[in-house]
């Protein structure tokens, strides 16, 4: 079923007399109403556990989907290794053991298994009897299994891979990549390919890795997103860290993912562990379980990789949370997560299964709204001329004002000045300005004047760097440790100093102390003296006296031509440290994007408004920027015509939407606000279709709503948006509510004031559903 709040016609009054032809999005895809099972997001489950009698609880061994069931191979239970294979049908919950034939592998645990086409396969591992402590060794192996027969067969493979266990494994462009392991003696960080096109023609090759190759290491997890492939944390003796690893297919190129941009008070990476999983679903990856510096911990990680951002996931208030185990398994079905078995407290293993309901909500693209329209400098309305040079550079005054109130103060400094020179100038020319009116040659309106503010103590590249900062709440940094590149930063934290932007303050330190090494210390260390930057000079000095730099430090040719001032200060600490000092104040962190988009919409922009919304007569102040940026509908409108009374009409197709609804979607454009009562869901359903967004994260997230908070409460209110809306298939939801809950709706207040037809409606649906016997009953409780 799907709806359209009244016709979704593509021709608007958008203002008196102005008809704008409005192109609906075809970059959206529409989403439908239809009411179902469906299950609460981040919500966790306990299936049914694996009884003894099909499988032993076990750990170390692997799970892999196919189809709609998980298959578990391998592992230990304690006692013995195993290579049994289970199967576990995710629609009816029950276990079995799988059908097998040929010769499996030998029973084995730190294995790694794969799916590639209809076959699961499984390579190396540890093999031989814990028990007695014999035969152990680590096998190079492979092993293919048909889902359709059952069939296992051994893959004979040239090549030297060397065996291995407590592995990486995954498939990309029909092969499959080996990573790192334990050999038996030492940690590996190599890697290796294999076709499985075809088993005659297949051999192992080795890869030459790039860039920055994860520490040798054991016990991780590796995932496939947006064709990369990332590594999280592991065993690596005394390297062991938390940090994520990108590597490329196409280049075979290793990136460490950079954690500088990440605040002091946001969620920072999980902490480093072993024996945990890493799944991705959508843009995301998720992290749970492992061993953690001697706890089991039980949070569930999540890895935004587009924004480069962790969060740790709330569960819904009903789930049925995993306890904090370690190798355990984890595999993805459709749009949940399923973990089986592990080794939970106390050194045993489990055979639970447990199921995490993923959120499927598309990205919020706030920030990256307001990204493009810095950088494509459409509508802007104040030119800042920087410096002695008097550079130039454009922005918008309705963001520039909600970010920096520095700069705010200045801009209204400038508009008064604009003013008063107005006021002095007679002419015709000079009202019109001030009036906000230009005409062009052939008469058309050119819109508002640029309005000129001078910073004569900023230059304009990091003043770029900055004002790309109050866009998109982060900065581009450059390349790590180039001297210049860390010069520049200094100029803009310099600048954030003065401007008072905490968080880019903090940006601007993280960045600069993470790219502070041998070769730039020093002339890092002179740049903070000469601009007084006494937190940066303090990091340089204590870097430069550090026991493992000092000497290496002193005799480059830079600490030669220090000036002397410097030279004392470095030698005197190197004799005398400083004690160290403890703060426990709080870290100011700012506000952030959404925070000061937040209040710039509840009144804090007022003054800066420059068009009127005009909803059904009711006239709403907004500011033309920030709809451009975030509605392909406003930006085409603004940028072919502008109305000349400065008033656009708003509706959803044919439809004017509540003021409360309105209000709603005011929310959700300047600042990503997604929370919003039900029946303003039902509104503003289609609006991502009509107003063209930049994907549908609004309809999902209404979509949501609607379907998980349709209530006895609030049935009618929706009832009645839905019959404006027509949206037909929500009214028969809501008459079903009302019909099988109609002893406690008829007690609510507003079923009096509902219009006549829709009270026909209730009596029509109760005549269908109820029996007499039924009704006999009702009267008598009413």
């Amino acid at each position: 079923m799907s709806w359209f709040p009244g016709a979704m016609s593509c021709k608007s009054k958008v203002a008196p007399s102005v008809d704008f032809d409005h192109s609906c999005s075809d970059s959206v895809e529409y989403l439908t109403l239809n009411f179902g099972p469906f299950e609460t997001v981040h919500r966790w489950r306990r299936l049914p556990p694996c009884d003894e009698f099909v499988g032993a609880r076990r750990s170390k061994h692997t799970v892999v989907a196919y189809r709609d069931a998980i298959y578990v191979f391998g592992g230990d239970n304690g006692k013995n290794m195993l290579n049994d294979l289970l199967r576990f049908d995710v629609k009816d919950c029950s276990w079995c053991r799988a059908f097998t034939t040929g010769t499996p592998p030998a029973p084995r645990y730190h294995h790694s298994a794969v799916v590639y086409g209809s076959s699961m396969f499984v390579f190396g591992g540890y093999t031989g009897d814990i028990y007695s402590n014999s035969n152990l060794k680590n096998k190079n192996d492979l092993f293919e299994y048909k889902f359709a027969t059952g069939q296992w067969t051994e893959w004979k493979v040239e090549g030297r891979l060397v065996a291995r266990s407590a592995h990486g494994a995954t498939v990309y462009n029909d092969k499959l990549w080996i990573f790192a392991g334990y050999d038996g003696n030492a940690r590996l960080n190599d890697m290796w390919t294999i076709s499985l096109q075809d088993r005659e023609q297949a051999y192992w090759e080795e890869i030459e890795q790039s860039g920055e190759i994860p520490p040798s290491c054991c016990n991780f997890p590796v995932a496939v997103c947006q064709d990369k492939m990332f590594v999280f944390s592991g065993q690596s003796g005394a390297k062991i860290t938390n940090n994520l690893f990108q590597f490329e297919f196409k280049g075979h190129i290793w990136t460490r993912i950079p954690t500088e941009h990440l605040l002091r008070g946001s969620p920072p990476p999980p902490q480093r562990r072993y024996g945990h999983t890493m799944v991705a679903f959508d843009r995301h990856l998720y992290v749970f379980g492992g061993a953690a510096d001697n706890t089991l911990p039980n949070e569930l990680h999540c890895y935004d990789v587009d924004s480069q951002t962790w969060e740790v996931i709330q569960a819904s208030t009903d789930s049925e949370m995993p306890s904090g185990r370690l190798f355990h398994a984890a595999a993805v079905i459709h749009d949940a997560m399923y973990i089986f078995g592990g080794t939970v407290d106390n050194n045993v293993r489990s055979g639970e299964m447990y199921r995490f309901q993923f959120s499927c909500y598309p990205k919020c693209t706030l920030h990256e709204d307001y990204g493009k329209l810095w950088e494509n400098r459409q509508f802007c309305d104040v030119e800042f001329i920087l410096g002695e040079r008097e550079e130039k550079v454009l922005g918008h005054i309705a963001i520039v004002t909600a970010r920096c109130k520095w700069l705010r103060k200045k801009i209204l400094q400038a508009r008064d000045r604009q003013k008063q020179k107005s006021k002095l100038e007679c002419s015709e020319e000079s009202e019109d300005s001030s009036s906000g009116s230009q005409k062009d040659s052939s008469g058309r309106s050119r819109g508002p004047p640029l309005l000129e503010v001078s910073i004569r103590e900023a230059d304009a590249q990091p003043f770029e760097v900055l004002m790309q900062f109050l866009y998109t709440d982060k900065i581009q940094y450059p390349r790590r440790g180039h001297v210049q590149d860390v010069l520049l930063i200094m100029d803009v934290y310099k600048l954030a100093l003065s401007f008072k932007l905490s968080r880019l303050e903090q940006l601007c330190v993280q960045y600069i102390e993470a790219s502070v090494d041998l070769q730039n210390v020093l002339s890092v260390c002179e740049n903070a003296n000469k601009l007084q930057l006494d937190q940066l000079k303090e990091h340089c000095l204590n870097f430069v006296v550090k026991e493992s730099h000092f000497n290496q430090v002193i005799m480059t040719k830079e600490f030669e031509h220090l000036s002397t001032p410097l030279i004392v200060e470095i030698v005197r600490r190197k004799q005398q440290p400083p004690p160290r000092v403890y703060s426990d104040l709080p870290v100011d962190i700012g506000t952030s994007l959404v925070q000061d988009m937040k209040a710039c919409l509840e009144g804090a922009g007022h003054e800066f408004c420059d068009i009127i919304l005009l909803l059904d007569g009711h006239p709403r102040p907004a500011h033309k920027a920030i709809l451009a940026a975030r509605s392909s509908y406003f930006e085409a409108m603004f940028r072919s015509f502008m109305p000349e009374d400065g008033q656009v009409n708003i509706s959803i197709g044919e439809m004017v939407p509540s003021t409360q609804a309105f209000e709603s979607m005011l929310r959700y454009i300047y600042y990503g606000d997604v929370n919003m009562p039900p029946e303003d869901s039902l509104y503003l359903f289609a609006a991502p279709y009509y107003y063209g967004f930049s994907n549908n994260r609004l309809q999902a997230y209404c979509k949501q709503n609607l379907e998980m908070n349709v209530t006895v409460e609030n049935v009618l209110q929706i009832l009645e948006a839905a019959d404006k809306t027509q949206a037909l298939d929500m009214k028969k939801h809501c008459l079903h509510i009302i019909v099988h809950q109609f002893t406690k709706v008829s007690k609510l207040p507003n079923l009096r004031s509902l219009s006549q037809p829709l009270l026909l409606d209730i009596i029509d649906s109760l005549a269908s559903h109820i029996s007499d016997k039924q009704c006999t009953e009702m009267s008598s409780d009413i």
